[in-house]
Protein backbone atom coordinates (compact mmCIF):
# COMPACT_ATOMS: atom_id res chain seq x y z
CA UNK A 1 0.00 0.00 0.00
CA UNK A 2 1.29 3.55 -0.94
CA UNK A 3 -0.18 6.49 0.70
CA UNK A 4 1.22 10.30 0.97
CA UNK A 5 1.48 11.52 4.93
CA UNK A 6 1.11 15.43 5.38
CA UNK A 7 4.21 16.53 7.84
CA UNK A 8 3.50 19.15 10.35
CA UNK A 9 6.53 21.27 11.57
CA UNK A 10 9.25 19.65 9.54
CA UNK A 11 11.70 22.39 9.72
CA UNK A 12 15.55 21.18 8.67
CA UNK A 13 16.60 19.26 5.07
CA UNK A 14 19.13 17.18 6.91
CA UNK A 15 16.36 15.97 9.50
CA UNK A 16 14.34 14.84 6.66
CA UNK A 17 16.63 12.71 5.14
CA UNK A 18 17.78 10.92 8.82
CA UNK A 19 13.70 10.60 9.06
CA UNK A 20 14.18 8.85 5.34
CA UNK A 21 16.73 6.78 5.93
CA UNK A 22 15.37 5.51 9.62
CA UNK A 23 11.52 4.64 8.10
CA UNK A 24 13.22 2.65 5.63
CA UNK A 25 14.61 0.44 8.65
CA UNK A 26 11.00 -0.37 9.85
CA UNK A 27 10.18 -3.27 8.99
CA UNK A 28 7.46 -4.11 6.44
CA UNK A 29 8.46 -0.60 4.89
CA UNK A 30 9.39 -1.04 1.00
CA UNK A 31 9.87 2.27 0.47
CA UNK A 32 9.71 5.63 1.85
CA UNK A 33 10.89 9.53 1.03
CA UNK A 34 10.40 12.50 3.25
CA UNK A 35 10.56 15.61 1.02
CA UNK A 36 11.38 18.74 2.69
CA UNK A 37 10.02 20.90 0.24
CA UNK A 38 6.38 19.60 0.23
CA UNK A 39 6.67 18.37 3.69
CA UNK A 40 5.50 15.01 2.89
CA UNK A 41 6.14 11.32 3.51
CA UNK A 42 5.59 8.78 0.99
CA UNK A 43 5.44 5.49 1.74
CA UNK A 44 4.75 2.21 0.56
CA UNK A 45 4.21 -0.64 3.15
CA UNK A 46 2.83 -3.63 3.74
CA UNK A 47 -1.13 -3.36 3.88
CA UNK A 48 -1.86 -5.51 6.33
CA UNK A 49 0.64 -3.84 9.01
CA UNK A 50 0.04 -0.47 7.70
CA UNK A 51 -1.41 1.36 10.54
CA UNK A 52 1.37 -0.03 12.78
CA UNK A 53 3.73 1.06 10.57
CA UNK A 54 2.93 4.68 10.65
CA UNK A 55 2.95 4.80 13.80
CA UNK A 56 6.22 3.83 14.23
CA UNK A 57 7.19 6.05 11.68
CA UNK A 58 5.54 8.92 13.34
CA UNK A 59 7.93 7.99 16.83
CA UNK A 60 10.68 8.02 14.36
CA UNK A 61 10.04 11.70 13.07
CA UNK A 62 9.08 12.87 16.75
CA UNK A 63 12.60 11.41 18.15
CA UNK A 64 14.54 12.85 15.03
CA UNK A 65 12.74 16.62 15.46
CA UNK A 66 10.35 16.65 18.51
CA UNK A 67 8.37 19.39 16.66
CA UNK A 68 7.44 17.22 13.32
CA UNK A 69 3.54 15.74 13.60
CA UNK A 70 2.58 13.34 10.54
CA UNK A 71 -1.08 14.00 9.40
CA UNK A 72 -2.31 10.65 8.02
Amino acid sequence: MKKRIKLTDLDCAACAAKMEEAIRKIPGVNSATVSFLTQKLTLDADESRFDEIVKQAAAVCKKIEPDCRLNP
